[in-house]
């Protein structure tokens, strides 16, 4: 049975509406790198910078790094371009307490410039957990990031408390 409810009409509902695992608090941010990172080393992870804070409504992001305080689960997502022309292919990992929890590339190139984007679901504990992004590029070249732009960005939303 479908009851409708409208304008000054009243209806009397047979049960309870359940709010479980739903946070009055809803950590979410979004940084990106207002600069170019220099000097990153061909097969070697480096910890991306991000600057910049475009918004962060629960004070959880500093320093290029998430420290979520209320548990749940958290979607990620980032990228990161590189402002070297590289002949190979560019990596980014999204990292939990310091361990890579999911990977994503961008196209083998041939002398151009890549972007590699991660996504993520990934739960936190809300005291200790943190979350960074990290970038690896195997095109035998120290290579630089394009900053300044909205191509180089870290961004995670709670989608569910714990």
């Amino acid at each position: 049975m479908t009851t409708a409810i409208k304008g000054n009409d009243t209806s009397t509902f047979g049960g309870a509406i359940a709010a479980n695992n739903v946070s009055a608090i809803v950590p979410a941010f979004s940084a990106y790198s207002s600069v170019s990172q220099t000097g990153i080393l061909n097969a070697t992870w480096t910890k991306q910078t991000y600057d910049t804070e475009s918004w962060d409504t629960n004070s959880n992001f500093a320093t290029s790094r998430f420290t979520p305080t209320v548990a749940g689960y958290y979607l990620f997502t980032s990228t990161v371009l590189s402002d070297t022309l590289l002949v190979g292919r560019l990596f980014i990992a999204l990292y939990k307490n310091g361990v890579s929890v999911s990977l994503g590339s961008g196209p083998y190139a041939n002398s151009a410039r890549i972007a590699a984007s991660v996504s993520a679901i990934a739960s936190a504990n809300g005291s200790s957990d943190y979350f960074e992004i990290y970038a690896y590029s195997d095109a035998g070249v120290t290579w630089i990031t394009n900053g300044g732009s909205p191509n180089n960005f870290f961004q995670a939303t709670m989608v569910r408390s714990a």
